[in-house]
């Protein structure tokens, strides 16, 4: 059997080497952000916002946990994954426990011999824990088939460009 000599069939092989991670890059890592996104704009809307209950740390503004909500997309080894995070930024790293609540517990002062209570000096304080305030999960429960059909949508309107754009 002899090799046929095709015209244009190494730009098709070019092509269709392309097309996957164009599509990876531009279209599925877009959709799969779009769709966290639904995500991440309902947990700010269900998020507890301190302030009248005095649950703001010292210096922290209203919001500051809202306002960490935020959502990040990549691609590896073909695999698309988008994350929607709170805290961890505006030193704001208190987001697990309001989502999870903490126990009761002892807390005892660092780099001081006592802490300052009202202003008395104590060297430990029994803080009383607190209330679980979920706000990631039942975003995520609420708003899942919103999310894929937000990602759905992305890809329609997206993949007939970036496969013009190939030709």
């Amino acid at each position: 059997m002899s090799d046929i000599p095709i015209k244009g069939l190494d730009a098709l092989q070019k092509l269709l080497d392309e097309l996957p991670a164009r599509i990876e890059a531009n279209v599925v890592r877009g959709g799969v952000r779009a769709g966290a996104r639904v995500i991440a704009n309902e947990a700010k809307r269900l998020c507890p916002v301190g302030g009248v209950s005095g649950s703001l740390r010292r210096g922290e503004q209203p919001g500051a946990l809202r306002d960490s909500i935020r959502v990040s997309a990549k691609s590896s080894k073909g695999r698309v994954t988008a994350t929607i995070k709170a805290g961890g930024k505006n030193e704001v790293f208190y987001a697990g426990m309001v989502e999870f609540g903490t126990a009761r517990h002892l807390i005892k002062p660092k780099n001081r011999k006592s802490l300052s209570v009202g202003g008395d000096p104590r060297e430990a304080v029994q803080h009383p824990g607190a209330k679980k305030k979920p706000f990631m999960r039942p975003a995520l429960d609420a708003k899942a088939q919103d999310a894929v059909e937000t990602m759905a949508d992305y890809a329609r309107n997206r993949l007939p460009d970036e496969i013009a754009k190939l030709k």
